[in-house]
């Protein structure tokens, strides 16, 4: 009788002990949603933001050791958590299919709310303008996509729009659609934008053929080529900056 009460009173401990890395069992101050009310959603560090995403984490950690694990192997750094898939993240104990989407839809919310957070830049100064704009975009892709702005006679930006998409190391472009689109917009020039996932800004000679093809194109339907833009993570090239459009 004795013995199988202490191992009845041991094996409801372990139940508690594993239960007790639940957010719903922490002290009132460590609960990352209980924080968040009280304190602030500022106040939450990144792995607790993490934590709140996932709910809770596994048996031999809590939701915020979990996160913090997760986010030690990308350096810390929330943009590179961004771009990992849901089956990377899989590949953490206690991260199932529910919980990866979780945290990929969070941080794509994440990222569509810098691009919306980008002011409308009434007039195209300079190719940094283009940059501001684009960057939140395009900047951090792990694949190549081609953009257009589209500009009046006073360089305002009319509408911008995604002409294409392609892998890791290229995208192809139709000129057609690039003019049908000026031409619905009513543009007279437009500048080209499009990234380099591996973060080289050396333009590929297929990027010089194609800036060229588009740019005589231009000319006959007097819209005006003014720039082409690679962009990076980080930072951008500018053909019209280079002398070489």
């Amino acid at each position: 009788m004795e013995i199988l009460g202490n191992n009845a009173s041991k094996k409801k401990y372990m139940i508690e002990d594993n239960a007790s890395f639940s957010i719903r069992k922490w002290n009132e101050n460590d609960r990352p949603r209980e924080k968040l009310l009280v304190k602030g959603k500022n106040s939450l560090s990144d792995s607790e933001l993490i934590a709140i995403l996932i709910g809770s984490g596994n048996k031999e950690e809590s939701a915020v050791a979990l996160s913090k694990r997760i986010l030690a192997s990308v350096d810390n750094q929330i943009n590179a958590l961004g771009k990992l898939s849901v089956k990377q993240l899989m590949n953490f104990k206690g991260i199932g299919e529910a919980k990866a989407i979780s945290i990929v839809a969070g941080l794509e919310l994440g990222r569509r709310r810098k691009e919306e957070s980008v002011s409308i830049i009434p007039k195209i100064n300079s190719s940094i303008d283009v940059f501001h704009i684009m960057n939140p975009i395009i900047g951090d892709l792990e694949h190549e996509e081609f953009w257009v702005l589209f500009l009046n006679n006073a360089n305002k930006v009319l509408q911008k729009k995604q002409i294409s998409i392609g892998g890791k190391t290229g995208t192809l472009v139709d000129p057609r659609i690039v003019f049908r689109s000026a031409l619905e917009f009513n543009a007279t020039a437009i500048i080209l934008t499009h990234n380099h996932p591996s973060g080289a800004l050396v333009p590929s000679e297929s990027d010089k053929v194609l800036t060229q093809k588009l740019k005589q194109a231009g000319l006959s339907l007097d819209i005006k080529l003014l720039d082409h833009l690679i962009i990076t993570e980080k930072d951008y090239f500018s053909f019209a900056d280079q002398a070489i459009l």
